[in-house]
């Protein structure tokens, strides 16, 4: 992982919650919330919250007297995500790094973080965190993306890249976003981290767009992929974005389209 990879600024809070949200996350956030409400926690905590999919989710999906407390390592998405969530007094905002929580030990019943493990540069230290956090018994619950190549609409726009950009392509998607999804190295980066009862599933969707221009801009600018794909130059984003469309149409067709998405759900005990 590159420092870019990390780097959620610019336009990018706004594409990604516009149009990746409702592509590939909500599926997934609606179901870490149902498991993280399974347990009826009191106080959960949620890192890496991005522009507040899951934290939505919890909110549906929780009772009145629960109360959420939501962090993210970049500013700027949380302050996406309070323009959804910024009236519900369960909620509190903080700007905070995984690996290093300002909060009290077992604070939390639950911890939850939707495909956030994999930016983590330490992830066993962040795991410690978690379970740091956690009272006896509490569950730390998250999620992963499986294999690129099991991710349709992601696979076939990172492969585009690489045709445009062939002396040096973009490889963030493959890098970062899907280079984290062995099952055994999770599960052994958790024990090494002190948790048990590890479950580890893998669950598939369906994703859809209303086009694959709006697939391709999703990725291509509303991702940190297009940093990467600007520090390339020539023949640019604009292009970029064009080329990537193309080969989704050309795969998927023209108006609404769907694919494939599928990701590791992985639950363990403190």
């Amino acid at each position: 992982m590159t420092a870019s990879d990390k780097a959620f600024t610019g336009a990018i809070p706004q594409l990604y919650d516009r149009l990746l949200v409702p592509m590939i996350f909500a599926p997934y956030a609606r179901d870490l919330a149902q498991r993280i409400a399974a347990h009826r926690p009191h106080d959960v905590l949620e890192t890496a919250a991005g522009t507040g999919a899951v934290t939505a989710a919890l909110a549906s999906a929780l009772p009145a007297d629960a109360r959420i407390t939501a962090t993210d390592l970049n500013e700027p998405m949380l302050a996406q995500a309070r323009t959804h969530l910024a009236n519900d007094p369960r909620l509190r905002w903080q700007q905070a790094d995984a690996l290093a929580l300002p909060f009290e030990d077992a604070s939390f019943d639950a911890v939850v973080c939707q495909f956030g493990a994999m930016f983590f540069p330490d992830k066993v230290k962040a795991y410690a965190e978690a379970r740091r956090m956690l009272r006896p018994g509490g569950r730390f619950v998250f999620d992963v993306w499986d294999r690129i190549e099991e991710n349709e609409f992601t696979y076939v726009v990172h492969q585009a890249l690489q045709q445009i950009f062939p002396e040096n392509p973009p490889q963030f998607m493959a890098r970062t976003p899907h280079g984290y999804h062995d099952a055994a190295r999770i599960r052994s980066d958790l024990s090494e981290s002190g948790f048990i009862d590890i479950l580890i599933e893998t669950i598939t969707h369906r994703s859809r767009a209303a086009s694959a221009q709006d697939v391709a801009i999703a990725f291509c600018q509303g991702t940190p992929m297009r940093g990467e794909i600007e520090a390339c130059g020539a023949p640019g984003l604009d292009a970029a974005t064009a080329a990537a469309t193309e080969a989704l149409a050309r795969r998927f067709g023209n108006g609404t389209i769907e694919g494939r998405i599928q990701a590791l759900v992985i639950s363990a005990a403190r």
